[in-house]
C-alpha cells in the first residue's frame, strides 16, 4: 500500500501483517523493541536482577539434578529393604526438594521484579513517542497500520516484555537441562542393550539419541501444526480492541445517543463489532486444538519411552529400580527441554504478534515524523510580535489544494475574525497555525516570545478532578486558591465549588455550554497573549457568548484574539476579518483585511 504526498511522491506505508515466525525482519523488530530498555540507564539495575534470575534459574536446574539421584537411592534402598538407607536417602531428598522449591520461587520473584521495570520503561517510552504534536497526523498517514494504539500500549508492550523474559529464561533453564541431564542419560545408558529377534547391539548414550530424535520429530510437527497461530493472534488482538473501543465510545456518547434515539444502531454496530471476535476466536480454538491434539499425545507417549526401553536392562539385571526411575527422571528432563520449541509455541507466536503490532506502530510514528521533518508548512518563530503567512497552501493527505497562496499579518494586540463558508479550510488553517496541520507548502511566522492558547468548538476536559481540568495543561497546584475560585464565579459556575477536588468523568457530567465556560475559566487563569477560537462559543447562546467576549477584553486586554466564527453577534468584538473565497475549480484564497 502507497499514500501520496502533497508533492505528488508515492510513500509506502509499513505493512500491519505479520510475515512469518522467524527471519531476518523478526530479529530487526526484536533487537529494536529489546534495546529500548537495555540501553537506558535504568538498563545497569535490570542487567543485576537479570543476573540474579539466571542464577536462580541454574540452581533450580542443579537442584532437579539432585533430586533425580535422591530418588534414586530411595528407590534402592526401597529395592535392597535397607531401612537405614531408605531414612538416610529421604533426608537427602528433603533438603534438595526445598532448595529447589526456594530456587524455584525467587527466580519467579526476580524476573517479575524485571519485568515491571522493564514495562515502565518501554510503557513510557511508547507513551512519549505517541503522545506527541505529530499524533494528529497518525491515524490520517496510516489508517491501516495504526489502529489502536490503547492496545498496542498497555496490552502488547505487557505481553512482549513478559514473554521476551519468560522465553528468554526458560530458553536458558532448557539448554541448562540439556547439558546436566543429557551426561547423566549417557552415562547411564551406556550399556542398555537393543534386542532385535535375536540379535543384541548396544549403542553408547541410546536413551541421549532416542530423546533428541523424539523432540526433532514432536518440533517439526508442531510448527507443521501450529504455524496458522501467528496470523490469527494478530488478527485477534486488532479485533478484540476494535470491539473494545465501541464499547468505549458508546459509554463516552450516552446522552447523544440516547436523545438521537440511536440505541438499536449502536447495538448493531457493538455487535457487528464482536462477530470478526467471534469469528478470530472460532479459528483460534481450531488451530490450538489440532497444536494441543498433536503436543499432548506426543508427550504422553513421551513419558512411555524410557520405561519400555529400559525394561530389557532392568530385567537383565544390568540396571536396579532405583537407576531405572533416575532414568526416567532424567529422559523427562532432557527430552522436556528438547521439547522447549514444542511447548512454548503458542506463547511464541503471540510474541511475534506483540512485536509485529508494536513495531510497526513505531513505523508508522517515524514515517509521519520523517515525512513532517522533511516537508511540509514550515512553522517558525518569527522576531516581531506578529503572526504572518507567507506564500501559505494547504492541501489534503492526498494531495488536493484546498488553500491556495496565502498571506497575512496579525499584529499584537488585535482581534481578526477568519470567516467564509463551510469547507473552505477555516479549521485547517487553524490546525497549521497550531503546528499539527503539516499538509501544505509555505512558511508560518508565529509571535516571538508569545503564549498561545488554542480553543477549539469541542472543548477538552482531561481525566481527574475539575482543579486539574481548570488548570491543564497546567498542574493542579499552579494558580492560587482564591484565584480559582474567582474565576469559578466570574464564568457562572460557582455551584460547582464545592466539587473542584473530586474525581468524575467531567465531560459527562457538564453540559457542553458548562464545558465551554470550564475553558474560558481556564483562559482566564492561565492568561495567555494569543487566543485562537475555532467556534469556542458555539455552544452558549448569544448573550452568553458576548459577554465571555467582554470578559475576555475586560480581563485580558492585551491579548490578541483569532476567532474563527459564523456568528454575527461576535463580530463587532473583532476589528478585522480575513476572509476565506471559493474560487473556481474549489480552490480557496484567502483575503486579509
Amino acid at each position: 500500500m502507497t499514500l501520496r504526498r502533497p508533492s505528488g511522491k508515492d510513500v509506502p506505508v509499513p505493512n500491519p501483517r505479520p510475515q512469518g515466525v522467524f527471519g531476518r525482519r523478526f530479529a530487526r523488530d526484536l533487537w529494536r523493541l529489546v534495546r529500548i530498555y537495555w540501553a537506558s540507564p535504568d538498563a545497569r539495575i535490570g542487567a543485576l536482577l537479570l543476573l540474579g534470575a539466571i542464577a536462580l534459574e541454574l540452581a533450580a536446574v542443579r537442584a532437579a539434578v539432585y533430586i533425580a539421584d535422591a530418588e534414586r537411592r530411595v528407590f534402592d534402598a526401597l529395592g535392597d529393604r535397607d531401612t537405614a538407607a531408605f531414612f538416610a536417602a529421604m533426608g537427602l531428598a528433603v533438603v534438595v526438594i526445598l532448595a529447589f522449591v526456594l530456587a524455584s520461587t525467587y527466580r519467579l520473584y526476580v524476573r517479575q521484579r524485571l519485568e515491571i521495570r522493564w514495562r515502565r520503561h518501554v510503557t513510557a517510552y511508547f507513551i512519549t513517542r505517541w503522545i506527541g504534536p505529530e499524533a494528529y497526523c497518525q491515524a490520517t498517514l496510516h489508517p491501516e497500520g495504526l489502529d489502536n494504539p490503547d492496545q498496542r500500549i498497555a496490552e502488547d508492550v505487557r505481553s512482549f516484555v513478559a514473554s521476551a523474559l519468560g522465553l528468554s529464561l526458560s530458553l536458558l533453564s532448557a539448554v541448562a537441562t540439556l547439558y546436566s541431564f543429557g551426561q547423566l542419560l549417557w552415562l547411564m545408558s551406556t550399556a542398555w542393550p537393543v534386542r532385535i529377534g535375536s540379535m543384541e547391539w548396544q549403542v553408547p548414550g541410546l536413551m541421549l539419541w532416542v530423546a533428541i530424535l523424539y523432540a526433532l520429530v514432536a518440533t517439526v510437527g508442531t510448527h507443521f501444526v501450529g504455524r496458522a497461530l501467528v496470523p490469527i493472534n494478530f488478527d485477534r488482538l486488532r479485533a478484540e480492541a476494535d470491539f473494545r473501543y465501541g464499547l468505549v465510545r458508546f459509554r463516552d456518547n450516552v446522552e447523544p445517543v440516547a436523545l438521537a434515539r440511536g440505541q438499536e444502531r449502536e447495538r448493531e454496530g457493538a455487535l457487528g463489532r464482536f462477530v470478526p471476535v467471534v469469528g478470530n476466536w472460532l479459528q483460534l480454538i481450531g488451530a490450538q486444538r489440532n497444536l494441543t491434539l498433536f503436543t499432548t499425545g506426543i508427550g504422553q507417549a513421551n513419558g512411555l519411552l524410557p520405561v519400555l526401553i529400559g525394561a530389557p536392562a532392568y530385567f537383565a539385571g544390568r540396571l536396579t529400580l532405583g537407576s531405572l526411575a533416575q532414568t526416567r527422571i532424567a529422559y523427562g528432563q532432557f527430552s522436556g527441554a528438547l521439547a522447549w520449541f514444542v511447548n512454548a509455541y503458542q506463547e511464541i507466536a503471540q510474541w511475534r504478534a506483540s512485536i509485529e503490532r508494536l513495531s510497526t506502530f513505531l513505523d508508522a510514528i517515524d514515517d509521519t515524523r520523517t515525512r513532517l521533518e522533511c516537508e511540509g508548512i514550515r512553522i517558525e518563530p518569527g522576531t516581531t510580535p506578529a503572526l504572518q503567512l507567507h506564500d501559505v497552501r494547504l492541501s489534503l493527505p492526498d494531495g488536493r489544494t484546498l488553500l491556495d497562496g496565502a498571506n497575512g499579518r496579525i499584529d499584537a494586540g488585535e482581534r481578526v475574525a477568519i470567516i467564509g463558508p463551510a469547507g473552505t479550510g477555516k479549521t485547517t488553517l487553524f490546525r497549521a497555525i497550531a503546528g499539527i496541520w503539516p499538509f501544505g507548502e509555505g512558511r508560518i511566522e508565529t509571535p516571538a516570545g508569545a503564549r498561545s492558547m488554542f480553543l477549539t468548538q469541542r472543548p477538552y476536559l482531561p481525566l481527574g478532578t475539575l482543579r486539574q481540568a481548570l488548570a491543564y495543561p497546567a498542574a493542579a497546584d499552579t494558580f492560587a486558591e482564591e484565584t480559582v475560585l474567582e474565576v469559578l464565579h466570574f464564568v457562572g459556575l460557582g455551584r460547582l465549588v464545592p466539587r473542584l477536588d473530586r474525581q468524575e468523568s467531567w465531560d459527562q457530567a457538564l453540559s457542553a455550554d458548562e464545558q465551554q465556560r470550564v475553558v474560558l475559566a481556564r483562559v482566564l487563569l492561565h492568561e495567555p497573549d494569543w487566543i485562537f477560537a475555532d467556534d469556542a462559543t458555539a455552544s452558549l447562546d448569544e448573550v452568553t457568548e458576548r459577554r465571555v467576549y467582554e470578559i475576555i477584553r475586560g480581563r485580558l486586554p492585551k491579548a490578541t484574539i483569532v476567532s474563527i466564527t459564523q456568528r454575527p453577534g461576535v463580530l463587532p468584538y473583532h476589528e478585522r476579518r480575513w476572509t476565506m473565497v471559493a474560487g473556481d475549480g474549489g480552490r480557496v484564497t484567502l483575503q486579509a483585511a
